[in-house]
């Protein structure tokens, strides 16, 4: 087995968001996800069929909920999303890397 760190290989290309699978199985999948001043795309919310853990390895971020309440999240903080809550990025720092740990599971 080969120990890798979250901060290894980060994407020099950052004129789009980079999300890069971890690990996936039958009932979780493990992302690391790099952004640079991105926010959700325009169409809408995001509405999954799983729960989202959420983490800020590095970096702010803020992400809105459907009914319009917002959470500012920057190095060390992390949210659980229930499945089927609408929620999106509204921004992340224009001036450094964010990276995410995102666990995406089902129950």
């Amino acid at each position: 087995m080969n120990s890798v760190n979250i901060f290894d290989s980060l994407p020099k290309d950052l004129s789009v968001e980079v999300s890069e699978e971890i690990i996936h199985a039958l009932t979780i999948r493990i992302e690391r996800i790099v952004s640079k001043g991105h926010s959700s795309p325009d169409k809408g919310w995001y509405d999954q069929d799983e729960n989202e853990w959420v983490m800020v390895v590095e970096g702010k971020a803020i992400l809105e909920f459907e009914g319009g309440s917002k959470r500012e999240l920057s190095t060390g903080d992390y949210i659980n999303i229930p499945a089927h809550v609408k929620h999106k990025v509204v921004q992340t720092d224009p001036n450094q890397i964010t990276i995410w740990l995102a666990v995406f599971y089902s129950c």
